[in-house]
């Protein structure tokens, strides 16, 4: 792991929908600029109508499940922590991001400066 970087800058975009991979996932999708670097980040899941489960599949539908409850949680967290009601709000909220390199590791509100 190289020399963390942690920069400020804000949620430039932000949608809940179908988006991700091959168009398949449901879930909250956000784009947070820093200065010169944008970079993408999601809290998703295989969508219930897109994709179907099946035996092969490395996951099951409690799986699945569950971790809708999670991006409702998730959700519900992030709009606490920026004082609004709507995902769309969300635009234009200051964050925290931490880089390992190029990576976004994580990002967090800027609870402090609301």
């Amino acid at each position: 792991m190289g020399k963390l970087d942690v920069r400020l800058g804000k949620i430039e975009k932000v949608n809940f929908g179908i988006d991700g991979y091959q168009g398949s996932c449901l879930g909250l999708f956000v784009t947070i600029s820093c200065g010169s670097i944008c970079v993408m980040n999601n809290k998703s899941m295989w969508d219930y109508n897109l994709v179907e489960y099946t035996e092969d599949c490395k996951w099951t539908e409690d799986d699945r499940d569950k971790e809708a409850i999670d991006i409702m949680k998730y959700i519900s967290n992030l709009l606490q922590d920026a004082k609004v009601l709507t995902v769309d709000e969300l635009k234009g909220i200051p964050i925290e991001a931490t880089f390992d390199g190029m990576i976004l590791k994580s990002w967090r509100i800027l609870t402090e400066v609301l």
